[in-house]
């Protein structure tokens, strides 16, 4: 399962389609942060850029990052072909987040949707990522729910790298944080039948005092 980590495996996988998400922003970040004022956001794991190119458009200034430069690619071409000065608020950076730490405290939103890791890799991740937070500012940690793979939605087979809200909420020292959202929230989506099925994100939403 380590192999999945690396910049071959992703590098792979995006070669094999021409895209392989929706190219739809991620619902529970639209939820959470489309009330936030504009500032710097960091998007971990920002795949082909639906989330970057979201913030970008809102007025954020994005440092997107993700292992694959593949899906990087993709997401720097996607954002020039949308015109306007939408580009140059998307810095795309190619980086392995099993390791790569962000500047301390200065994005006023970090956000980390469906980095699905195992304890041991994830707490750290998710440690260093707070790390990044400004003070006044948010970090959005949005994960599948385990209890998806009781559906007939497709979903990696590994029990271990799922994780709840609260376990991330667990991560943060109280004296520092706020945690303004731990749930696991559902949502309607269709499985690969075309049968509608409910799911659940695992939110957490929370604010470096």
């Amino acid at each position: 399962m380590s192999d999945m980590y690396t910049a071959d495996f992703w590098d792979n996988r995006y070669r094999e389609k021409p895209a392989i998400w929706s190219g739809n922003p991620n619902p529970q970040l639209v939820t959470e942060a489309a009330a936030l004022a504009p500032g710097r956001a960091l998007d971990a794991g920002c795949g082909e850029g639906a989330d970057a190119i979201w913030l970008a458009e809102r007025g954020w200034a994005v440092t997107a990052v993700d292992v694959s430069s593949v899906a990087l690619a993709r997401g720097a071409e996607r954002a020039g072909q949308l015109g306007g000065d939408l580009a140059g608020r998307i810095s795309w950076q190619q980086a392995d987040l099993l390791t790569w730490e962000p500047e301390p405290q200065r994005f006023d939103l970090v956000s980390a949707q469906f980095l699905q890791l195992p304890a041991s890799l994830r707490g750290p991740l998710f440690t260093r990522l707070a790390g990044g937070v400004a003070v006044g500012g948010t970090l959005l940690v949005v994960g599948h729910s385990v209890a998806d793979l009781r559906t007939t939605v497709s979903r990696p087979q590994y029990p271990e790298i799922f994780y709840s809200a609260a376990e991330v909420a667990g991560l943060l020292d109280p004296s520092h944080w706020t945690v303004r959202v731990a749930e696991a929230r559902p949502r309607q989506v269709r499985d690969q039948d075309g049968r509608e099925v409910t799911i659940y994100d695992e939110v957490m939403t929370a604010v470096r005092e």
